[in-house]
Parts: C-alpha cells; structure tokens; sequence
C-alpha cells in the first residue's frame, strides 16, 4: 500500500503545501489560499491561546494554530476533492472477489482465535486488575457498509466514564474533520497505553468479522455521529465493508494525517481493492504491530 499511497498523496495534510497569504476575517489574522481547489482550511497564528469551548465558527485548538470552517470554506474544501475519487462503485459486482475475501476473514479470523486464546485471556484479567469499576470489552455502535449501524468490540483501554468525559475534552482534539484524537489522552489506562502502543485493543474485532460486521481489510469503521457530518464524497467510504486494517492504519504518520487525506486513503482503497492490495496491507499490519506503531 505505502507505494501506491504515496503516489497519489503526500505525507503531509494538504495545508502545509500551501503558500498562503493574510487577510482579515471576524478580527483574526487567517490565511487564505487563491487557489481552492488546493485548500480548503484556514488557520490563524494562535499560539498563546487556550483551548475552549467550541463556539460558532470556531472547532479547535491545535498545535498552536485556530481552525475555523464556515460554509465558504466548506466549499472551498469540497472543491479541492481528486476527480479520480469522485463517483466510486463498490464490489457488489465483484463476486468472485467478494467470495474470496468473505472467506480469508472467515479462516483468518478462526486461526487468530486459535493461535491466539491466551492472549485475550490475559489481556483481560490484565484489564481486570488496572480498572476493576468495568468488563475488560468495550462496546460501541459503529456504521457499517451502507450506513448499517453494528456493535463494534474492543479491548477497554479506557475509564468506564471515557465517553461521559469526552464533551469536556472536545476543545483539546488535535484532529481536523468529526474524529477526535488527543495526545496523552487522561482517560486512557495504564494498561491501556500498552494494548494500543501493540494494537492489541483491536483483536476483539475478529468477533465482528467473523459475525460478517466488519472484513480484515478496509476502512475503519466511523462512529454515527461522524457519518452523519459526511457530505456525499465522504460517504462513500460506506461503499464497502469497514475493516481492521486500512492504508491509513499502516501509516507511520498516521497520527498527523488530516481528515480529509484519511478519506482520500480509504477512498483509494475502495478503487484498488484486490487480493493482491489486500495481502500487502495486511503484511504491513504485521510489521506495525511488531515494531509497535500503534498510538
């Protein structure tokens, strides 16, 4: 994957490859960018400012910069999509494809729950004994192909009252677009950095692709709440079943990618999707759980 990917994208999130120039919006310094069909976000130097509450036009504070979007740059973003991603179909018709990889997830899945009982036996008993208030498996509602809501397991690598406190902790998110990620999140336990420094807190999703939820490989699966910001490219990351493991998973970068470049690595993914785009990823999925990639 890392091959094809990296001809089609950059490392780095599309606004860093800008030249911008300054203009003045609601008594804020942003930049703006003449071209939009490079850019879409803009930005105002806000280093000495501290994260707060998400007001009006303003999303968050990240790295020392103020993101804002209105409507006017939400098309501008929208105007900057590829054309090659735009109008994709998924593999309904692909049935000999769809056969085999139905069942590699069925045999896969087995053979990882054979091979690797004692590990979830001890990841939960490990769990247990850190954070006694919950069960060691998280459950949580996720959208799936077509917009199909599932229940998606996990190993708890959290507070029980993780999701209670995310609205608290909304103003420190680091990414751009619907999903939330911060760096030295406090709900995290200290078990908890381990498993997903390993990745292990996703081995309980082999359940999900055995019950036919989810496959091995394609993109993750979004929470409910994200879907329902997607505008009409962003959907059809729900043209084919969610995954384990994506492009976006096997970047070394990941952490830094912004929303709309993760899109894009999905969307590639559903237009190169085969046995052979499969079996790389799912090697690169190896090797990012060996060297302990995982954040």
């Amino acid at each position: 994957m890392q091959e094809n990917a990296s001809e089609t994208m950059q490392d780095t999130p599309r606004g860093a490859r800008l030249q911008p120039k300054e203009l003045t919006y609601q008594n804020h310094t942003v930049a703006s960018d003449d071209s939009p069909k490079k850019h879409a976000s803009r930005t105002t130097k806000a280093s000495s400012l501290k994260p707060t509450a998400t007001h009006g036009n303003f999303e968050t504070v990240r790295s020392g910069y103020l993101f804002k979007v209105d409507e006017i740059e939400r098309a501008l973003r929208e105007s900057s999509y590829p054309e090659e991603f735009k109008n994709l179909q998924g593999i309904d018709d692909r049935k000999a494809y769809r056969a085999l990889k139905r069942t590699f997830d069925i045999a896969f899945s087995i053979l990882i729950f054979a091979l690797f009982w004692w590990l979830y036996l001890l990841l939960a008993i490990i769990i247990k004994i850190d954070d006694s208030k919950g069960s060691p498996i998280f459950t949580q509602e996720r959208i799936g192909k077509n917009g199909k809501p599932f229940k998606m397991y996990k190993f708890r690598t959290m507070c029980v009252d993780a999701e209670d406190r995310l609205e608290e902790l909304a103003p420190l998110n680091e990414k751009t677009g619907p999903v939330f990620k911060i760096k030295d999140d406090p709900r995290i336990l200290r078990s908890g950095k381990m498993i997903r420094k390993l990745s292990l807190d996703e081995l309980p999703q082999f359940w999900n692709v055995l019950k036919g939820d989810i496959s091995v490989v394609g993109p993750r699966p979004a929470l409910p709440k994200e879907v329902a910001t997607y505008n009409d490219y962003q959907k059809q990351r729900l043209l084919i079943k969610p995954g384990i493991t994506c492009y976006w998973q096997t970047r070394t970068n990941r952490d830094s990618i912004s929303f709309d470049d993760w899109v894009d690595l999905d969307l590639l993914y559903i237009k190169q999707c085969g046995v052979w785009a499969d079996t790389k990823l799912i090697i690169q999925t190896v090797g990012v759980v060996l060297t302990a990639q995982g954040n």
